[in-house]
């Protein structure tokens, strides 16, 4: 079976809870984990963006995955993220991570290099021919600084063995058609970015990766749904239910949106590791307000 069959609908890209002291919140990281996926979301990604990757230790790293493989117990598949801008080292990310039980590895756009295109496609080649695991591309330009166009998405779609779909954050509506277009049968496409997902699996995406479904999973995962089976009607409503939420969880910085909303409900304590800090007091009370017309 295929990623596009696998993976279709809504993956959440998992923040990683911190305790006071800057350690990793275990028991909070196994009640967000249950609180989406008794939400009804498809599919996690731990060491995403979201999960403030930058600021982990490879052993803690190790640690989060070995947990969330445990907890999750094959409920719903999981991807890793696995990625960055020293090919080299992604290689031995590969070789050290334990991905048995993944599904597939997210690996974004290498960053702050800037590489060229056929930079960035012999990154991707490298990566797939060394991976356990099916590579999902991550096109993320406002984080890395650097596109991946569509001709070298659908370059690495068809030439590149063990590439099997794409996360499409760019924000160029344009560029995602070219690829839905043009993309082999199997290769997924999906959203990177939440405001956009009903629009973009209207053109014909397959789903999103989601920052939203952390505190939004019911509501977020079941819009995603209806997109799918193009009850576009009701899966408006929803959208424009969270539009406000989604404007703040992006306000300041992600996670520290998300995070605000999850230390709200209960799931999770709002700390951060530097460079990044928690939401102003002035958003903060945004969340707050925006969850109370929700409940």
């Amino acid at each position: 079976m295929s990623l596009k069959d696998t993976l279709r609908g809504t993956g959440v890209a998992l923040v990683t809870p911190f305790s006071q002291n800057g350690s990793i919140d275990f028991n909070a990281l196994e009640a967000l984990l249950e609180f989406v996926i008794r939400g009804g979301v498809e599919y996690l990604i731990p060491l995403g963006t979201t999960g403030e990757t930058p600021t982990l230790e490879k052993s803690e790293k190790l640690d989060i995955l070995n947990f969330v493989f445990e907890k999750v117990n094959q409920r719903v598949p999981v991807v890793v993220g696995v990625g960055g801008n020293n090919t080299s080292e992604v290689l031995k990310d590969l070789e050290d991570f334990p991905l048995d039980k993944a599904t597939a590895i997210l690996s974004t756009c290498p960053y702050y290099n800037k590489p060229s295109q056929e930079g960035i496609f012999q990154h991707y080649a490298a990566i797939a021919k060394n991976s356990p695991k099916p590579v999902i591309l991550y096109n993320v330009p406002g984080r890395t600084g650097c596109n991946i166009t569509a001709k070298t998405t659908l370059r690495l779609a068809n030439e590149v063995d063990n590439i099997g779909g794409i996360k499409e954050a760019s924000g160029y509506m344009i560029q995602s058609m070219h690829i839905l277009k043009d993309r082999p049968r199997e290769f997924m496409v999906c959203s990177g970015d939440d405001h956009v997902t009903l629009p973009l699996i209207a053109a014909g995406m397959d789903g999103v990766i989601s920052v939203a479904a952390n505190c939004f999973p019911k509501d977020f995962s079941e819009m995603v749904r209806l997109c799918l089976a193009n009850d576009y009607t009701a899966a408006r409503g929803l959208h424009y239910k969270l539009l406000e939420g989604i404007d703040l969880l992006f306000a300041e910085n992600n996670p520290a949106g998300v995070k605000a909303f999850l230390a709200e409900m209960g799931i999770i304590q709002n700390h951060f590791r530097l460079p990044l800090v928690p939401l102003s007091s002035e958003i903060h009370i945004q969340v707050k307000r925006y969850l109370s017309t929700l409940n």
